[in-house]
C-alpha cells in the first residue's frame, strides 16, 4: 500500500510538472519537490519519500532516474529541485551553479556481479581493470571457463559509470565492446540470463536479486585479502570500491525541500538506509 502511494503521488506529480516550477506548487498548504539524478538512488529516495510523506500529507514528492549528470544538467537548467548524485559535481558543472549547497546522505559500494555458475569468485582491482579497458578477454585469464568475457556497464551519464573509470580504470577508457545499459535493473536482468557476463551495480541492486547473481570479492590489489561488499567493509574502508551518495541543491534550501533533506539525514531516514541495503553516513 505504501509503494502504491508513492507510485500516484509521484503520477500526479507528472502530471502537474508540465505546468508548474519546482517548489512552486502548494498543496493544502504544503510544496511539490522534484528530486532527479542517479539511478541507484532511486529505490533510497523513494522509500525516503514514501516515510516523509507519510509524516507529511502535505507535500507531493516526484522522484526520477536518468544518472546523476541527468540529474545535475536538471538542477543547473532549473527544472528539478534537487539533483541526486553519486558522484561528487565537476567543476564545469559547479561553475554553472556556483550557490550549490551538497549533502552527503548516505554510502554506497559498487559491487561486481556474474553469474552463480560463473567459478571465478574474486577479482582484484587490476584485473577488474583489465577486463573493463579489454586488455583481458577471456575469463581463462582469471582461472575461469575459456570463454569471451561479456562486458556490462552504465551509461556515461551515469555516476556509477563516473566513479568506476575514475577509481577502478585509473580513467582509462572502457573497451568498445562493453554494452551500455541505462540503469543497474537491466545490468542485473543480462547477469542472470548471461553465464559469461560481468556488471557492475549498487549494493542494494545486487542484495535484492539474492542467488540469481554472484556477488564477487574484491582486492585492493595480489597480496590482500579478497573483501565482499557489507555496511561493515564500507564503513570501516576495507572494501575499496565504495562512494558517498549526494543530495545537491541549486542554493540553500527551504520550507519542505529542507525538511526533507533532514529527514534523509536523521535517525530515521538513515535507518530507512541501511534498510534499503545502503550504509548510513552517520
Amino acid at each position: 500500500m505504501h509503494r502504491l502511494y508513492v507510485l500516484v503521488a509521484i503520477l500526479m506529480a507528472a502530471l502537474l510538472i508540465a505546468c508548474s516550477r519546482p517548489g512552486d506548487l502548494s498543496r493544502g498548504g504544503g510544496a511539490f519537490v522534484t528530486i532527479k539524478g542517479s539511478d541507484t538512488m532511486v529505490n533510497l529516495s523513494t522509500a525516503w519519500a514514501e516515510a516523509f510523506m507519510e509524516l507529511h500529507p502535505e507535500a507531493l514528492i516526484s522522484i526520477t532516474g536518468g544518472g546523476s549528470g541527468t540529474g545535475i544538467s536538471a538542477l543547473i537548467n532549473g527544472t528539478t529541485d534537487l539533483a541526486n548524485a553519486s558522484r561528487p559535481m565537476k567543476p564545469e558543472e559547479i561553475a554553472r551553479v556556483p550557490n550549490y549547497v551538497e549533502f552527503a546522505v548516505a554510502m554506497d559500494c559498487i559491487t561486481i556481479v556474474v553469474s552463480p555458475r560463473n567459478p571465478i569468485n574474486e577479482l582484484t582491482i587490476e584485473q577488474l581493470a583489465k577486463i573493463y579497458t579489454g586488455e583481458e578477454k577471456n575469463w581463462n585469464a582469471f582461472g575461469g571457463v575459456d570463454h569471451k568475457i561479456s562486458l556490462l556497464s552504465r551509461e556515461s551519464s551515469s555516476g556509477t559509470y563516473v566513479f568506476f573509470q575514475e577509481h577502478v580504470l585509473a580513467k582509462k577508457d572502457f573497451s568498445q565492446e562493453a554494452k551500455l545499459l541505462p540503469a543497474a535493473n537491466p545490468v542485473i536482468e543480462e547477469v542472470m540470463s548471461n553465464d559469461y557476463a560481468i556488471g557492475y551495480v549498487g549494493l542494494g541492486y545486487a542484495l535484492k536479486a539474492g542467488n540469481k547473481v554472484k556477488i564477487v570479492s574484491i582486492k585492493k590489489d595480489a597480496a590482500a585479502p579478497a573483501v565482499i561488499p557489507t555496511e561493515a567493509t564500507v564503513k570501516d574502508g576495507t572494501y575499496p570500491v565504495a562512494r558517498p551518495l549526494y543530495i545537491y541543491a541549486a542554493k540553500e534550501p527551504t520550507g519542505t525541500t529542507r525538511e526533507f533533506i533532514d529527514f534523509c539525514l536523521s535517525p530515521e531516514g538513515q535507518k530507512i538506509a541501511t534498510e534499503q541495503d545502503e550504509v548510513p553516513i552517520k
